[in-house]
């Protein structure tokens, strides 16, 4: 195991304090929703390590237009990564501690920089085997599904239902395809579409990336700005708390169950789309965790040390920090404190 410097990460005790206070004031107000949590089947506990991710890194995992991962190598790093994970001895067995055959299952893209010739999405090549194994676990097809915000956004993860096994679909719900009533969060009126809301498990597949906004997009952003029907409405101010204080709803910090960093390449600069090619260097790596807080501050601490190494300032320097990342794990939704993370790197 390895233990991670704090670099400054989490800012002074007394912003933090007054953070943590605002944000329990804003859950409080949102108290009398009704409850849209999602249960897993009777019986079944699904796995939890809270702090704890395994990252695999492999050499000349690159296909030759230096794009995408080896089909071999994806599935080959994934499985290593949650064997290790989960002390199972395949990727089916590893599964099978996260997701039950019975639940239904939904999976996270992230495509938004993969459109129009970009290349910085979701790699296939990693959901691929996934897929395959969640059914050889006994899922029903028509209880798995794959879905991203926009028809453009799936197409640039090259996803699509002509490559998964017959009966798996994909879905895009354009900001909407909602069933649930309006919620308030940070007195903003939104929903969640039903994509996400009629799964009782989620699996989070997303990037490691820069954002503009927010100063760094990974697991929480994919799953909040993803699935909402209004994401334009949460992202003043750095998108800071909003995206914490969105994956802190019921609805979807239930469903959440696995996260995976496809971190074949990165994106440190120009982000969240991918039109800095020379911003965009191979990482070669699949990082896995139940904790999306503590991938995400595991993903920003990278981003920050690619920028300082290329003579950029840092996300907080450049005035967009990603202190949600912060707040989300003051509000219990998983561990932000690089000096509590425990990583475990694999070379293969």
């Amino acid at each position: 195991m390895s233990t991670l410097s704090r670099r400054g990460f989490l800012g002074s005790t007394a912003v933090a304090a007054s953070t943590a206070l605002l944000s329990r004031e804003a859950l409080a107000a949102d108290a009398a929703r009704p409850a849209l949590a999602a249960s897993p089947p009777p019986g079944f506990r699904p796995f939890a390590a809270p702090g704890r991710i395994v990252k695999v890194s492999k050499a000349n995992t690159l296909q030759p237009n230096g794009l995408w991962p080896r089909e071999d190598a994806a599935k080959q790093m994934l499985e290593r990564a949650m064997t290790e994970l989960t002390g199972e001895v395949d990727l089916v067995k590893a599964l099978a501690r996260f997701v039950h055959k019975d639940d239904k299952i939904a999976i996270k893209l992230n495509g938004i920089a993969g459109q129009k010739g970009q290349t910085m999405a979701t790699n296939k090549e990693l959901v691929l085997p996934l897929v395959d194994a969640l059914l050889a676990m006994g899922v029903p097809p028509a209880n798995l599904w794959l879905y991203e915000q926009y028809p453009s956004f799936l197409a640039g993860t090259r996803v699509s239902d002509k490559v998964l096994p017959k009966g798996v679909k994909t879905y895009t719900h354009n900001n909407g395809l909602t069933t649930m009533d309006d919620i308030k969060v940070e007195g903003i009126k939104t929903k969640f579409t039903k994509l996400l809301t009629e799964a009782t498990a989620v699996i989070n597949v997303s990037t490691i990336k820069d954002h503009s906004i927010c100063g760094y997009t990974g697991m929480l952003k994919n799953m909040t700005h993803g699935s909402c029907i209004n994401p334009q409405d949460f992202h003043a101010h750095t998108a800071s708390p909003q995206i914490a204080h969105l994956f802190a709803q019921d609805v979807v910090r239930s469903r959440q169950r696995l996260n995976i960093s496809d971190g074949f390449k990165i994106m440190y600069e120009g982000g969240p789309l991918d039109r800095r090619p020379d911003c965009r260097p191979p990482h070669e790596a699949v990082y896995v965790s139940s904790d999306p807080v503590a991938l995400d501050a595991v993903g920003a601490q990278l981003i920050d040390k690619v920028r300082v190494d290329k003579g950029l300032k840092t996300l907080k320097d450049a005035k967009r920090e990603a202190s949600y990342i912060r707040v989300a794990a003051e509000l219990g939704l998983g561990v932000a404190d690089l000096n509590a993370i425990r990583m475990r790197e694999v070379a293969i």
